[in-house]
């Protein structure tokens, strides 16, 4: 059964926070020069070099500022309210927690995860099954990694995905292919860890100055 990231066992995982900085991915990882803990870059680097020669990993989204964060959650349970308008508070907290986590738990909110796909050496996108933040209403649930009939190209990449990233430490959303996070409670409470390394961070004038090697 998948655990979402309104599960309460997600909320009762403690932070103790490294304090590491958020750090500005390096252009190879994707224009969007995406801002991330340094643990975490490190991680997708090491990721990257597993590739197969002529892939690389494309980043989109790192951090993302509590507003954000609330804005997207306001805005899909708004979706999700026309689509069920008969909806307890409690369920649209579980439906939305599909898409968007809440901002509490929320791992972009620490620095903690990233957005992000697979390129072809020219920079094309290759066939993940859905676009990234197709929404599970969108893709009829093909947003799901583990999603059956995505297709056998699709399904490969996937696993190439997972692969590299799993072997760097970190772990991925089931609801969202393109999410994969280190370091936050969603991670901790996958891998057994007894605390989050990330809590909720804000970056400062020095962030943007900063890129991982």
């Amino acid at each position: 059964m998948t655990i979402l990231l309104s599960d309460p066992r997600v909320s009762a995982i403690p932070v103790d926070d490294t304090g590491e900085p958020l750090v500005a991915l390096p252009a190879r990882l994707g224009p969007a020069r995406a801002l991330v803990r340094s643990g975490v870059a490190e991680r997708l680097l090491r990721a990257s070099a597993l590739l197969p020669s002529g892939v690389a990993l494309r980043v989109v989204e790192g951090h993302r500022p509590v507003a954000a964060q609330r804005a997207i959650v306001e805005r899909y349970s708004a979706e999700l309210r026309g689509r069920h308008p008969h909806i307890g508070d409690d369920e649209l907290r579980t439906l939305t927690s599909r898409f968007v986590s809440p901002v509490e738990v929320a791992p972009h909110v620490a620095g903690a995860a990233v957005d992000l796909t697979l390129v072809d050496a020219d920079g094309r996108e290759l066939d993940l099954g859905t676009p990234i933040d197709a929404t599970p209403e969108q893709s009829d649930g093909a947003c799901y990694f583990d999603a059956p009939g995505i297709g056998a190209e699709a399904a490969a990449n996937r696993a190439l995905l997972a692969g590299a990233l799993g072997d760097a430490g970190l772990v991925n959303y089931p609801t969202e292919w393109w999410h994969w996070s280190f370091g936050d409670r969603y991670w901790a409470l996958t891998v057994g860890a007894p605390a989050a390394l990330y809590g909720p961070i804000e970056p400062d004038a020095a962030d943007a100055g900063e890129t991982a090697a």
